[in-house]
């Protein structure tokens, strides 16, 4: 695996790209794609970063690991490429979004649109095996996407960012809720979604606060 990510991520990230951790992390994708079928494409692994250099990101929504099904990870949390229908999870964000805003669900379950906006769609984990959900957790992802969340909480201010569900409420101790506003509420999938997802109306909160810091909002 090569990094390639672009220029402001790298000079931010560049101590953790010298880490042991991070070198046993490369040679691991590495020879996972050289024997397996392995999302998304190594192309897009850091879409993340490339769509939403550093100096733009306003919002920070936390996934897991990325889909596992043929042609569904593009490198985004929740997200999917152009032409593959929407899982239950985007389907039920798109739901809080019309019910919250009154935005009609978009014909395409691709968010690159949010990331150019400034909305830093990390998971926690940035490949997974095809067919195989969490296959590639704790191979050092984890430790190094936790560096990126610890960057942006002090190196910025006034981020929105959004944790749903307990993983990603998890993170909430890598950001400093006085410079930032923490976002929670249950993860949007079917099995929790009624259970505080539906009604959090984070989409109307994340506008709110950027327009009183005088921030562009967020077309959702």
């Amino acid at each position: 695996m090569q990094v390639k990510i672009e220029n402001s991520w790298r000079e931010k990230l560049s101590s953790e790209f010298n880490k042991p951790y991070f070198e046993e992390l490369t040679t691991f994708i590495k020879n996972e794609c050289a024997t397996k079928t392995i999302y998304p494409p190594e192309n897009l692994i850091f879409s993340a970063f490339d769509l939403c250099p550093f100096e733009k990101i306003k919002v920070v929504i936390i996934g897991q690991d990325p889909y596992h099904g043929i042609g569904q990870a593009n490198g985004l949390c929740f997200s999917v490429s152009d032409g593959i229908k929407s899982p239950p999870s985007l389907q039920n964000i798109f739901k809080e979004i019309q019910t919250d805003i009154g935005t009609t669900p978009p014909q395409t379950g691709n968010l690159q649109r949010w990331a150019k906006q400034g909305i830093m769609m990390l998971n926690a984990v940035l490949t997974v095996e095809s067919g195989k959900p969490g296959s590639h957790q704790n191979k050092g992802w984890e430790t190094f996407t936790d560096a990126v969340i610890k960057t942006i909480s002090k190196e910025k201010e006034k981020i929105v960012f959004i944790l749903w569900g307990n993983f990603a409420i998890n993170k909430k101790n890598l950001i400093d809720s006085q410079k930032h506003l923490i976002l929670t509420a249950a993860h949007p999938s079917p099995f929790s979604c009624y259970k505080g997802f539906f009604g959090c109306k984070h989409f109307s909160k994340t506008n709110n606060y950027l327009i009183y810091n005088i921030l562009s909002p967020i077309i959702w």
